[in-house]
């Protein structure tokens, strides 16, 4: 059956939340002055955003950069490391600069409207919450935070204080997702009931390696450099000498400060998943894995996740694979498609898609397109820009990226080390309510780390 004979029920079954904000447009706001809104918070869309950053070297050099381009006002830029940060700092020379970004939203309360964090995932939290406390918007980077209790704590922060969010998984706003969506509105492989995503991450095997895992904690205790602020870099993790094997960038492997390659790339590829299948909390989860450690994340692992069935969609089946491991390849695919390094697969009962393409090649041609029916969007910082000005709620804010982080975050439990003996036996079950697993209560310790003195949220 051709795909626009369903496009009223397509209609029917789209929820506003679903890839909430990206319709606002900037000719639709009203000018207000600023005064009358009430504050740093309230920015009307005649003026730009004054933004202060937050970790400013490595991908937050890029997102300053956006912003830059989207003609907004970079007003103040914090990182620990004044080395790595030191071209976003040549970049954009009136903008202040600081190492503490507890002394920079003291300093600059008032001259900032929002914030962007940056920084290793183990700081994302304390360091959007502050920002928010102070009524900023926020822009935090994937995953939005390092520990599941975290996650529902900023998304409750932020829905409490009103301000406007986005976290950093651009490709939510791109037409591939609303594509892979419609597509399965629309019926085109049946009742979806497996999901199955992987990644090259940690190593690509063409490149090298991304950053180190499944290693122990290195012996030597080299001197701290003199552009580094090594105990504010710490920040909510337990201290330990320095070393080059943290910073920058190779912190993603490490337990303590990291959130691994499922933290990594799940917000990104759990996306299009949650969006087009309504998911929320799973059921159940657990993992294997390659030998793993105390200190590092393994070299590879797989997750499986079961969800239950929701509106009109069946119980699904939902497994992750990282560090090169993938599922088999289907029957039925086109002959020329290749698995790569880096995909997903959808199984319906009708087809399936490969990332939004229908296979086999005949269930395409007899589907053909799917109607339109989703808003398209500006771009991904757009929808935050616009958000900030009082347009609708950006594509992935907190009330979205919250709940799907605690998701993607439950795996990096299942693979921890002190729970393996146990979890060969069984799953995790979820009570995503009460926020706690219900046979496993050992495992309850990891959905919220303890800082140390000095930090809270």
């Amino acid at each position: 059956m051709k795909n626009n004979q369903a496009s009223g029920r397509q209609e029917k079954s789209m929820s506003r939340r679903t890839f909430l904000g990206t319709a606002a447009a900037a000719g639709a706001f009203t000018l207000v002055p600023r005064h009358v809104l009430g504050g740093p918070a309230h920015v009307p869309p005649s003026e730009r955003l004054n933004i202060a950053g937050i970790g400013v070297g490595g991908r937050g050099a890029a997102n300053m950069a956006a912003l830059n381009d989207e003609k907004q006002n970079l007003v103040a830029l914090c990182d620990v490391d004044w080395s790595n940060a030191a071209g976003t700092f040549r970049r954009y020379p009136d903008a202040k600069k600081y190492k503490d970004f507890r002394k920079m939203l003291d300093a600059e309360d008032k001259n900032i409207d929002a914030v962007v964090v940056s920084t290793a995932d183990h700081c994302h939290a304390v360091a959007s919450i502050a920002a928010i406390k102070r009524g900023k918007h926020v822009y935090c980077e994937k995953p939005l935070t390092h520990d599941v209790y975290e996650a529902r704590m900023v998304a409750q922060a932020a829905r409490e204080a009103k301000v406007a969010t986005q976290m950093g998984n651009g490709g939510q706003a791109s037409e591939e997702r609303r594509v892979l969506a419609e597509t399965i509105w629309a019926g085109a492989i049946g009742a979806v009931r497996e999901v199955h995503i992987w990644t090259d991450r940690p190593n690509n095997g063409i490149f090298g390696e991304y950053w180190p895992q499944g290693v122990g904690r290195p012996k030597e205790t080299p001197s701290v450099p003199d552009t580094l602020d090594w105990d504010t870099w710490l920040g909510t993790a337990p201290v330990r000498p320095y070393h080059p094997a943290y910073t920058p960038f190779k912190w993603r492997g490490w337990w303590d400060f990291g959130t691994g390659a499922l933290g990594d790339i799940g917000c990104h590829s759990f996306d299009p998943a949650v969006r087009a299948l309504k998911l929320g909390a799973p059921l159940s989860v657990e993992a294997s894995s390659t030998r793993v450690n105390d200190e590092t994340y393994p070299l590879g692992s797989i997750v499986t996740y079961r969800f239950p069935a929701r509106e009109d969609m069946p119980a699904l089946k939902f497994v992750w694979y990282d560090g090169g491991l993938k599922p088999d390849r289907p029957e039925g695919m086109d002959p020329n498609w290749q698995m790569g390094t880096n995909g997903s697969l959808y199984f319906g009962d009708k087809g399936i898609m490969a990332g939004h393409v229908v296979m086999p090649r005949a269930r395409r041609d007899e589907f053909g397109k799917p109607a339109k029916v989703l808003p398209r969007s500006p771009g991904h910082y757009v929808e935050w820009i616009n958000a900030c000005k009082g347009g609708e709620p950006a594509g992935s804010n907190f009330d979205h990226a919250g709940p799907m982080t605690e998701t993607v975050l439950l795996g990096n439990i299942a693979l921890r080390m002190q729970l393996r003996e146990r979890l060969f036996r069984e799953a995790l079950q979820w009570d995503s309510e009460k926020m706690q697993f219900t046979n496993v209560p050992e495992a309850n310790q990891y959905l919220r780390r303890e800082y140390r003195q000095g930090w809270t949220l």
